[in-house]
């Protein structure tokens, strides 16, 4: 159960950076500035092969100068440097970055933090990569294999993003073949776009193609986003990426905050104890609005599709409201179990509610 618990705190965490939206060559900033990119992979590397370094181009795309006020490191194995003087409009700046690739082998994320001028929120950059202890094949670094072509995973995870923001990343792909492969995307969903849509894969190697999830009010909480990968003209098994989307509450004066909707449970969790047999279960959450103003929920996501919830209707400032599901028997494997149901809320207070359903099955 603790197990469970934890995977629950890390889903529910929340990134915050600026307005981004990608075009042809970068990722603009609240556009004021273009970024080449926003995450360096370095693929997999050894652990003794020495420090790992890249470099993050700062376009001025702007009418004004822009300056790179500072540049925050997640962890102290990443020295930072930066473009200290004023960039001119259409000029360029750069941040450049050294992981010391001495912390052992395994999977390592970094990330910096980088604040501009006159750009709202600041801007995360990833430095990420695989450090291992001795070479080993393509086919064991990416085990999804489609064809000749390899990939880490088949569910591709996002993230969380705010409205009116964008989720861009990299998708790194093998060709564990003997020949060339040329590998294109179709029956890509709406709100997602690749850059490229094809790319070449010498036998052999690696390559990567940038994905952005692009934020709708027709969209909220967790989304799922498809695209199939055309490997040498045929088609193998479509692959599924998820993103987390909640309310962006950034311009929202002081007045409007102490004004909003605030939900008060009675329980986060209901226990159904040992269940057995067929029957459908009901499900009920109860609490209050204690705040000043209606509370509306975006969306509910259970995490499990043997917990299906009703619809659920707005609360009034200082009323009461419930959460009704019904939880299927019959959906669920035996032994214990711990559903996790996400709430989507237009309160900044608690913009993800987590609510559990746990028990156990004979």
């Amino acid at each position: 159960m603790k197990h469970f618990f934890t995977l629950i705190a890390l889903f529910a965490a929340l990134t915050v950076s600026a307005q981004t939206r990608s075009t042809g060559t970068g990722v603009t900033i609240d556009g004021r500035v273009e970024l080449d990119k926003t995450t360096h992979d370095f693929g997999d590397v050894l652990t003794g092969s020495g420090p790992l370094k890249c470099t993050f181009t700062v376009k001025n795309i702007s009418d004004t100068p822009v300056v790179i006020y500072n540049v925050a490191k997640s962890c102290g194995c990443t020295d930072v440097e930066w473009t200290r003087e004023e960039i001119a409009p259409g000029a360029s700046g750069k941040i450049s970055a050294s992981y010391t690739n001495d912390e052992g082998p395994y999977p390592f994320s970094k990330t910096l933090t980088v604040y501009l001028s006159d750009v709202r929120k600041p801007v995360i950059l990833r430095l990420r990569g695989t450090a291992r202890s001795k070479k080993v094949p393509l086919s064991e670094m990416y085990p999804v294999h489609l064809g000749n072509l390899g990939l880490k995973e088949q569910e591709i995870a996002a993230g969380n993003m705010t409205q009116g923001s964008e989720r861009s990343d990299l998708i790194t792909m093998a060709n564990i073949g003997r020949k060339a492969i040329i590998v294109r995307f179709t029956d890509i969903s709406d709100g997602l776009t690749l850059r490229p849509e094809s790319v070449e894969i010498p036998a052999g190697e690696t390559a990567s193609v940038s994905y952005t999830v692009s934020s709708s009010r027709q969209r909220w909480g967790r989304n799922i986003y498809s695209l199939t990968p055309v490997v040498n003209g045929v088609r193998q098994k479509p692959l599924s990426l998820w993103a987390f989307t909640k309310e962006d509450f950034s311009d929202w004066s002081k007045e409007r905050r102490d004004r909003a909707a605030q939900p008060m449970f009675d329980e986060s969790t209901v226990n159904l104890g040992v269940i057995s047999g067929k029957a459908e279960i009901p499900v009920t959450f109860t609490f209050k609005n204690a705040g000043k103003s209606p509370l509306h929920i975006y969306k509910a996501d259970a995490d499990a599709p043997a917990l299906q919830v009703s619809p659920i209707a707005d609360t009034p400032a200082g009323g009461k409201g419930r959460i009704t599901a019904t939880l299927r028997p019959e959906d669920l494997p035996k032994g214990e179990f711990l559903i996790v149901l996400t709430l989507t809320t237009d309160t900044p207070l608690r913009p993800m509610v987590n609510l559990f359903v746990a028990g156990a099955k004979e």
